[in-house]
């Protein structure tokens, strides 16, 4: 069965650290960009990052770079967003998701085999 999991999401202060993790079963993520893509409540789901199959290329949306970072593990059919700074306005349920689409694709249209999230809550 294709799958992808989300975990390590949680409730961290306001200026701390996360790390996600996406992994596949029934399936190998090296051939797929992978996406990170993050929702709130009453708001539309927006792109945060993504990187090419190979990890060579990485895209951030403005409101994450230079405080979130994504990297991929082929051998262990996982990807991660490791989250820093933590401001409450990233909190969100967190899903990544598979493409084949050229280049670093940002719409989540692009994307097919999503998660199911993984909750992420900044709080104090």
């Amino acid at each position: 069965q294709v799958q992808l999991v989300e975990s390590g999401g949680g409730l961290v202060q306001p200026g701390g650290s996360l790390r996600l993790s996406c992994a596949a079963s029934g399936f190998t993520l090296d051939s797929y960009v992978i996406g990170w893509f993050r929702q709130a409540p009453g708001k539309e789901r927006e792109g945060v990052s993504c990187i090419s199959s190979s990890g060579d290329s990485t895209y951030y949306a403005d409101s994450v770079k230079g405080r979130f970072t994504i990297s991929r593990d082929n051998a262990k059919n996982t990807v991660y967003l490791q989250m820093n700074s933590l401001k409450p306005e990233d909190a969100a349920v967190y899903y990544c998701a598979t493409s084949i689409v050229a280049g670093l694709p940002y719409y989540a249209y692009e994307y097919f085999y999503w998660g199911q999230g993984t909750q992420v809550t900044v709080s104090s």
